[in-house]
């Protein structure tokens, strides 16, 4: 240090003035007593919420799905004992026979996770592609896009209950609109959409396609709003049509988007639960697995212990697919 700076340093400390900034790291300040409490308070309340609606449950029903419960009396620490009736053998650990059962006895446990793996497939190939489709047609600043957008927004507005209830008027046998169009409402002819086990998914699956691309239109929306317009610009400059635009330049820009899209929509083809249970309780060709779920824990069986079980096997297959997808999109990201 030259001669200067500890004259400098000395007048300073003479004075009673703090210390060079040299002497201290810059752009560094140091949170007050108040600065600390308003993070914690910030930081300290979402967390604990998160604890307490999300991982508390979750890790709480893991636990449960290796105990056979129905929902009264307490849990104790031995083991249920074979060759028990089921009313004496209640809050007992049960191990993985939960798993077991439902992979072999439980009739309709394979058909949920079909109809559950269908729901995603349709989601994914049909939905978010036409939700796409839309986003990009309204961004063209079409003439009335305000309008289509408001309407194609509408049913993610409504309850997923009024979603089904409308959908049930248009499906109706007798006087329903799609079999009033196609002539179809007489008893001898007529179609039963929701009734007919090799049709009520499809037609519930039209029912939830309607709504989800509307959701996946308005975030394709925010992500074409957010992109920079000289990158239009420029390829069209490098003589690139609207086509090549959208798919060499717009849609790799939108990553982040795109990995929120795919995160949505794999929760909400999972839990799909409404429109399954309104239509007819997920029964006779609707089975899923959200509503098997439900009908074991607070069905009339009441078996928390196999619905816990149920809910593990539907968390575990939501998150492979969002799990792979996050992780190859990242190694490419660190890859480039």
């Amino acid at each position: 240090m030259s001669s200067t700076s500890h004259a400098d340093t000395a007048a300073a400390a003479q004075d009673g003035a703090p210390a060079p900034a040299s002497r201290r790291r810059r752009g560094v300040r140091r949170l007050s007593v108040r600065d600390r409490v308003v993070v914690g308070v910030l930081l300290g309340i979402p967390l604990l919420l998160d604890l307490a609606f999300v991982w508390f449950p979750a890790i709480g029903t893991a636990l449960l799905s290796f105990t056979k419960w129905n929902g009264v009396g307490s849990l104790h620490t031995q083991t249920c004992k074979p060759n028990v009736p089921s009313i004496l053998n209640n809050g007992c650990w049960y191990g993985v026979q939960n798993y077991h059962q439902a992979a072999t006895i439980y009739p309709e446990f394979w058909p949920a996770v079909r109809h559950n793996l269908i729901w995603l497939a349709v989601f994914v190939l049909i939905a978010t592609p036409l939700g796409m489709l839309f986003a990009v047609l309204i961004d063209r600043g079409i003439r009335g896009s305000r309008m289509y957008q408001s309407i194609l927004f509408l049913p993610v507005m409504l309850s997923l209950a009024l979603v089904g209830i409308i959908w049930e008027f248009m499906y109706s046998q007798n006087y329903g609109l799609i079999n009033t169009v196609l002539g179809r409402t007489s008893d001898s002819n007529a179609i039963d959409w929701l009734g007919n086990p090799h049709l009520n998914l499809w037609s519930v699956l039209v029912e939830a396609t309607w709504r989800q691309s509307g959701y996946v239109m308005v975030l394709y929306l925010a992500g074409l709003k957010a992109v920079d317009p000289t990158l239009r610009e420029a390829a069209l400059m490098d003589g690139a049509n609207a086509w090549q635009t959208f798919w060499r330049v717009i849609f790799p820009v939108m990553k982040p988007i795109n990995i929120v899209v795919m995160v949505v929509t794999v929760i909400e083809s999972l839990r799909a639960f409404d429109l399954v249970y309104i239509t007819n309780k997920g029964i006779n060709g609707l089975e899923l697995l959200s509503v098997l779920v439900t009908s074991n824990i607070v069905g009339e069986t009441q078996r928390v212990g196999f619905g816990s079980a149920l809910g593990v096997v539907l968390l575990v297959i939501s998150l492979v697919p969002i799990s792979v997808f996050l992780y190859q999109t990242f190694r490419r990201e660190e890859a480039s």
